[in-house]
């Protein structure tokens, strides 16, 4: 399939889908791209890591500003918290081209992920 296909399936999936699955793909999204910077970071790839964290970063950052505290206040005042911890382990990670903060970064970030997934299953 050419990049070009998989682009406009893409931007089809994302108008079709639900705000919660929307949320659920920026999920998958981020998870894909920590575990790629991972990868970069141990095998010593510095460029390819740095590129894989700011992509994370910026799913990060996209979920963070699309907080509504009108709705439940409380949960986006935690989840703000998440995402700032989250965002500064990425920027240390790669700033000091450690692994084991983006392992700690995914560990914290993975029942968030998996309470989206139970979400969309039901």
């Amino acid at each position: 399939m050419s990049a070009n296909a998989i682009a406009r399936y893409r931007a089809i999936q994302v108008t079709t889908s639900s705000p919660q699955q929307i949320l659920l793909m920026l999920y998958d999204g981020l998870f894909r791209f920590m575990g790629e910077a991972r990868t970069a970071l141990a095998a010593g790839e510095p460029a390819r890591a740095g590129e894989r964290i700011s992509k994370a970063h910026a799913i990060l950052d996209e979920l963070y500003a699309t907080l509504d505290s009108t709705k439940a206040p409380e949960l986006c005042d935690s989840l703000r918290g998440i995402y700032l911890f989250a965002m500064e382990h990425l920027v240390m990670a790669n700033v000091n081209q450690d692994p084991a903060l983006v392992d700690e970064t995914i560990r914290v970030m993975t029942p968030l992920h998996e309470a989206w997934q139970a979400v969309l299953k039901k």
